[in-house]
């Protein structure tokens, strides 16, 4: 039987107010690991960008130690997981607030540690089919690259599809500029070199995203973060899809057109990545 644990500012037992701002605001950040053996993957990139996230919104940044301790209750307690298997969330709220915008003082922010082992089907195909959401990103600089808690834009996007053989929607800012992916990020190889959107605007800047530019750097494949669109697409030798989860997908099909079958460079880069990550797990 498969089971999750949350764990509530260091509580099993606890519950969350009514009157969280995370909750009737969605004033908060969260991050989503990987967990393989007991182990978060990438545990300190994910950390560094939580503390980003905080800063950005001038959130209190939580001590990695008391985090650390958190999550190896949540995983131990959690059941029935394959060895230890599964997805981690670390959820930071502002935590209670009064009526309105203004912020309260004290802050007292809420944290929420939560793991839920793989369900079936993850991690999935390499190779999948996407579509284009009509659904357009707004243009928030402020908040571009954080995984804030304010998700609409991407909850409405993945409700414009209910076919199982779409495992993603391609998401374009106001703009007409590519960004990413409802939840993952987009790269494209076009004539030996790897692109990638600019997410200074809008979006998330991916744990994933980070290795596979490393990965990269590491090949000597020149890499160009810059304004793409449907025809750097259509352009594309081959496009895939990045996501802490869910990991590295070919994309074969767009909006039901073929022609991406190439897997040269997303197979090299997989298996850099595999090369140079470390799967830790300790405070510092």
């Amino acid at each position: 039987m498969q089971t999750s644990c949350s764990v509530v500012n260091g509580r099993l037992d606890a519950t969350i107010a009514t009157n969280d701002r995370g909750f009737t605001l969605g004033d908060g950040v969260f991050e989503t690991l990987a967990v393989v053996a007991g182990a978060p993957r990438h545990w300190h990139t994910h950390l560094r960008r939580l503390r980003v996230g905080c800063e950005r919104l001038g959130l209190p940044v939580p001590a990695a130690d008391v985090l650390a301790t958190e999550v190896r209750t949540a995983i131990a307690r959690a059941s029935g997981s394959r060895a230890g298997d599964g997805v981690l969330r670390i959820t930071l709220s502002r935590g209670p607030g009064g009526r309105g915008y203004a912020l309260p003082v004290p802050t007292e922010p809420t944290r929420v540690v939560t793991f839920t082992p793989f369900p079936a089907g993850l991690p999935g195909t390499d190779a999948v089919a996407v579509r284009t959401c009509t659904l357009r990103l707004a243009i928030q600089p402020r908040l571009a690259g954080i995984k804030h808690l304010g998700r609409l834009e991407q909850i409405l996007a993945r409700a414009e599809w209910d076919d199982d053989g779409i495992a993603e929607g391609l998401m374009y800012d106001t703009e007409g500029a590519l960004v990413e992916a409802t939840a993952a990020n987009v790269f494209l190889v076009q004539e030996g070199t790897l692109r990638t959107p600019r997410l200074d605007r809008c979006g998330v800047a991916g744990i994933l995203r980070s290795c596979v530019l490393a990965a990269a750097d590491a090949l000597e494949l020149p890499v160009e973060v810059d304004r793409l669109g449907a025809a750097d697409l259509n352009a594309a030798e081959e496009i895939f899809l990045t996501n802490s989860v869910t990991g590295m997908r070919r994309v074969t099909c767009i909006d039901g057109r073929t022609g991406w079958s190439q897997d040269y460079w997303s197979s090299r880069l997989a298996a850099k990545i595999a090369d140079l990550e470390t799967v830790e797990y300790r405070t510092e």
